[in-house]
């Protein structure tokens, strides 16, 4: 295995990355995944250590990081900032600059956690991990942040691929991706939640040749700039995009759908996250929920979601529970595309 341009990389979106770095990723992922405990990868991170910034709690992130340390033969540790002397805009500690220059002499790589509720505006978790990139010397993994979530957007992508192909215990093929219409639908719900995961959706979708349609109320527009470059994806992979206005006409002919809540522009005021407005709000709109009536104007299409999941708000238990969710192939392929992201970032394989 010949990967080793990716070695020190940052990963902090997708868009970063050239897509056949991307395909390296995947592939590997894949071949991880069916070779799980191979000799070829268990000692990859032998005696290595991945720092884990946690600003936020978590599930699936903390445990497939974990994992995927570990199986490496590495270590993942982790931390919690709110336990140790750092900066703030209210309090005296160290820099961004003094830590990461520590940690980069400790570790061979950090992932950094910060989402929604940990900023004051949108893109402050961005220019955080950024921040830190700019002075570490190790890789910084974005482990989900206000603005993108690589990580699960490549499992994204590694679970459709591989539903369209034969099945999750084959190589997934990225080619039955294209022409594959993606609808990525706001769903209410009760839980407020940043744009990362969806805008990496349609960051990834694009790339691989997916037919993009984005579906909300009125007043939950995304970022332009990530609009900007689902276009600009599109057009360079022969593909489409289209952003909509209604709670069902996105389903037709869909093959992907992606239901699940964000909240709107205005859900910063003056430096604060206004969580209860926002989801007085959202539940304004019932009629935004998946259910069994809008996944039968499709193309026999999957249910994904990157969870956790507000059932009865953002989908029907009969959806995501049934024949054709991948909600847990996705969860699955976290583990596999961060082993594969960190044997190419802190291994140099």
């Amino acid at each position: 295995m010949e990967f080793s341009d990716l070695y020190g990389r940052d990963l902090i979106c997708t868009q970063d990355w050239e897509k056949h770095e991307l395909d390296l990723v995947l592939d590997l992922a894949g071949r991880m995944k069916r070779e799980r405990f191979s000799p070829q990868y268990t000692s990859l991170l032998q005696h290595k250590t991945f720092f884990m910034f946690f600003y936020n709690p978590s599930v699936r992130t903390r445990q497939s990081f974990e994992v995927a340390a570990t199986e490496l033969g590495g270590h993942a540790q982790f931390l919690e900032p709110k336990a140790m002397r750092l900066k703030t805009e209210k309090t005296a500690g160290e820099t961004v600059e003094d830590a990461a220059q520590i940690m980069s002499r400790y570790a061979h790589g950090l992932g950094i956690r910060i989402l929604e509720d940990k900023v004051g505006a949108y893109g402050q978790g961005e220019n955080l991990l950024r921040e830190y990139a700019k002075w570490a010397s190790i890789p910084i993994i974005s482990m989900a942040h206000d603005k993108f979530h690589p990580c699960q957007g490549l499992a994204d992508a590694m679970g459709w691929a591989e539903w369209f192909n034969k099945g999750t215990k084959y190589p997934p093929d990225w080619r039955t991706l294209k022409g594959k219409k993606l609808l990525i639908t706001w769903g209410h719900g009760a839980l407020t939640r940043s744009w990362c995961s969806v805008q990496e959706a349609m960051l990834i979708g694009s790339r691989y040749s997916m037919d993009v349609t984005v579906a909300s109320p009125e007043g939950y527009d995304l970022d332009p700039q990530v609009v900007k470059w689902t276009e600009q994806n599109c057009s360079k992979y022969d593909a489409s995009f289209e952003t909509i206005n209604h709670p069902t006409k996105g389903y037709e002919g869909a093959h992907v759908v992606y239901s699940r809540h964000w909240m709107s522009p205005e859900a910063y005021q003056e430096g604060e996250f206004l969580k209860q407005q926002e989801i007085d709000k959202a539940l304004k709109f019932p009629e935004w929920i998946c259910d069994a009536d809008k996944m039968a104007l499709t193309d026999n299409g999957i249910f994904t979601h990157p969870m956790p999941i507000d059932r009865g708000h953002e989908v029907t238990d009969e959806v995501a529970s049934g024949p054709r969710s991948c909600i847990y192939d996705v969860g699955e392929n976290r583990l596999h595309v961060q082993k594969a992201i960190m044997a190419l970032t802190m291994a140099g394989i």
